[in-house]
């Protein structure tokens, strides 16, 4: 990476005195004695057991049979068993809890759909569905054990198929609704699933976009797939298969609205979600009862003071892990979760905030790519409505770069109120890193660790550094680490555990700067070296899409004879904005003033749009093999194949 610290904002948000002292954090820390929340941090990771206890018992979590053991590390770092003994169904403490504490009448899922359809359950009408789903499941033969695939729009069958399969034993499969039949079937074959839920289609746009016809396409090679359960959601004529397929009204129809979870071990598995590793299959995380719900709720409990009967709407798909993490963290806490299924900017770009405004969301979370997208149509969009609601926006995804954070800050929260940069995986069921209510916060900038994560950043030997940009790490077990890869033990090991010992390794650049705040800069496997000098493609990203004409931007490294690499940017325009010479060469300027002589890019490109995820990161790989014309690898996680071309035909 380069030498020098590629952020030196000034502190932008300070805490609230008042707030500060009735954060869930707070409170926490007094009920244990703890005076500050470095000594938090520290006795959190020094002490794991003592903690995860009692974030266990701070959350409510319900357990059968008490666990003996917190955490038993016998197997080594990379294998712990947590919460030993402990008899549970997660679902006691999602749902039947609060109904048992008379908040039954608590609204816990708020739906909206493209078109303005809204619906609301409450915690006893979200519960007697999921029973009934549960005893359909049983009368079907699906239970313990069984893997079942959920492939469907961010509708309230979703949330009601994701809770009923776990209530039964069984193990949920989020599928992006976006796939296509070949990462569909790789991900029910890789786990011999037994069912799938799925839907006619959905609505993008105005327009209906089909679903079952790629559903059926995949299943056609998944050979262990018995049930598909279809959802009519869009209206559109779906394809069905007799004996095979049954439509949800009939699928429920006729059971009762009460059911008894199954009591599983606290490690049993409850889910497998599958994220793309640059090469090969994907990669099968394996989570438990005790594990990935856990993490969610902490996360949202201590970092982003998420209350009962507060509203969390996180702009998600359920086959990104955010999906779940919304459901399980949420409903731990008895807060209200938001689905809607549709575009963030449709019929209008005002379309986020007018959700905001009438769902009355506390807590709002977003990709900075969606700001950078949405910031050209100025603050009008946002000012019309009442924000008042919203007491902290959450981020994640990518990178931000200073001037959107700080658009966005200013005109949704006024600067009076924090942005919670987030940081983690799929692997870690949530945050490494997290924003909070007690710490100050710069632009781009994370308060620190989500208490619990031992994490670091050291330099290529392991030792910690401050003040530069170095790999990320963490030093120990967390209560939320996937128990491994899904049939595949030494990949998960490879993955993480083989650089350093006892220390995962997560792939993110980081630093930390003289204030103790955090900065994620990028994945640092797409590290460029120009000339022998690191550099990390945030850096040139951050400077780019700085600049008035640019909404996003990637850069990479490609070959050079006597470099090594030459730094090469892809570009996407602001509307209006003029891919001319001109430009090119006051953006090339802005990169070398920024960076030095050096590191100037040997070419920019204007494109109109990027190959990225369903959770908006950039796929910089796919970007650098499309323009060098080399095998682009795995596109399962695409969620625009004609991005692909887009690239091509840049100019």
């Amino acid at each position: 990476m380069t030498d020098s610290f590629p952020f030196s904002e000034a502190v932008a948000w300070y805490p609230d005195p008042k707030t500060l002292g009735q954060t869930n954090l707070y409170r926490f820390m007094g009920e244990h004695g703890i005076d500050s929340l470095e000594n938090l941090q520290r006795r959190s990771v020094e002490d794991r057991e003592w903690f995860w206890d009692a974030v266990i018992k701070d959350l409510g979590i319900r357990f059968r049979t008490p666990y003996s053991t917190v955490m038993d590390a016998s197997d080594g770092p990379q294998f712990p068993r947590w919460c030993v003994g402990g008899r549970m169904n997660i679902v006691d403490s999602l749902l039947d809890r609060w109904i048992d504490e008379g908040a039954g009448g608590r609204v816990a899922l708020r739906y909206e759909e493209e078109s303005g359809e809204v619906k609301l359950f409450t915690y006893a009408e979200l519960n007697a569905e999921v029973c009934r789903a549960a005893n359909a499941l049983t009368a079907m033969d699906l239970g313990r054990g069984d893997a079942v695939g959920l492939l469907m729009p961010m509708c309230p069958e979703l949330a009601i198929a994701f809770l009923a399969v776990i209530k039964v034993g069984g193990i949920i499969l989020p599928l992006f609704s976006g796939y296509g039949p070949s990462a569909i079937a790789t991900r029910l074959n890789d786990a011999s699933a037994k069912a799938l839920f799925t839907a006619d289609g959905f609505r993008r746009r105005g327009k209906s976009v089909d679903l079952k016809t790629v559903a059926d396409e995949a299943l056609e090679s998944c050979p262990t797939v018995e049930h598909v359960v279809l959802v009519t959601h869009a209206d559109l004529e779906a394809p069905f298969s007799q004996g095979r397929d049954r439509h949800w009204t009939d699928f429920i129809e006729g059971h009762g609205r009460a059911a008894q979870s199954a009591e599983m071990d606290a490690e049993d598995v409850l889910m497998v979600i599958y994220t793309s590793g640059t090469t090969g299959r994907p990669k099968g995380a394996i989570h438990t009862h005790c594990g990935f719900p856990i993490k969610a709720a902490q996360d949202m409990s201590h970092s982003m003071d998420l209350k009962p009967g507060e509203v969390m709407y996180w702009m998600t798909d359920m086959g990104w892990m955010m999906g779940p993490w919304l459901v399980f963290g949420a409903l731990a806490i008895g807060a209200s979760m938001v689905f809607y299924d549709g575009a963030p900017n449709h019929p209008a770009p005002d379309r986020v905030w007018d959700i905001i405004e009438r769902h009355g969301v506390t807590h709002l979370g977003l990709s900075p790519v969606l700001i950078r997208a949405l910031k050209p149509e100025g603050p009008e969009h946002l000012e019309r409505h009442d924000l008042s609601s919203l007491r902290a926006i959450g981020s994640t995804g990518s990178p931000w770069d200073p001037e959107s954070w700080k658009w966005l800050h200013q005109h949704a929260l006024q600067g009076t109120k924090p942005i919670l940069n987030y940081s983690g995986g799929t692997e870690i069921s949530g945050g490494i890193v997290c924003g909070n209510f007690l710490r100050p916060l710069k632009p781009c900038a994370f308060s620190g660790p989500v208490p619990g994560m031992d994490a670091d950043v050291v330099d290529e030997s392991g030792q910690s550094i401050r003040g530069a940009v170095g790999e990320l790490v963490i030093r120990g077990p967390w209560i939320g680490m996937t128990r491994g890869f899904w049939n595949d033990r030494q990949r998960y090991l490879d993955s993480y555990w083989g650089r350093f010992p006892g220390v995962w390794v997560h792939g993110d650049f980081a630093a930390i700067d003289e204030d103790g705040l955090w900065y994620i800069l990028g994945r640092s496997d797409d590290t460029i070296k120009v000339a022998g000098k690191r550099l990390g493609p945030a850096e040139v990203e951050a400077v780019l899409n700085g600049h008035d004409s640019v909404t996003e931007s990637a850069a990479i490294g490609v070959p050079h004879d006597i470099k090594g690499e030459v730094v090469v940017a892809f570009c996407v325009l602001r509307p209006g904005a003029e891919a001319g010479e001109e430009l090119r060469a006051a953006l090339l300027a802005k990169v070398t003033a920024a960076l030095g002589k050096p590191l100037k890019p040997k070419a920019i490109f204007f494109v109109d749009k990027l190959p990225k995820t369903r959770n908006a990161k950039v796929m910089r790989r796919v970007v650098r093999a499309t323009h060098l014309g080399l095998d682009p690898g795995d596109l399962s996680s695409l969620e625009d194949p004609s991005t692909v071309d887009a690239i091509r035909s840049a100019r």
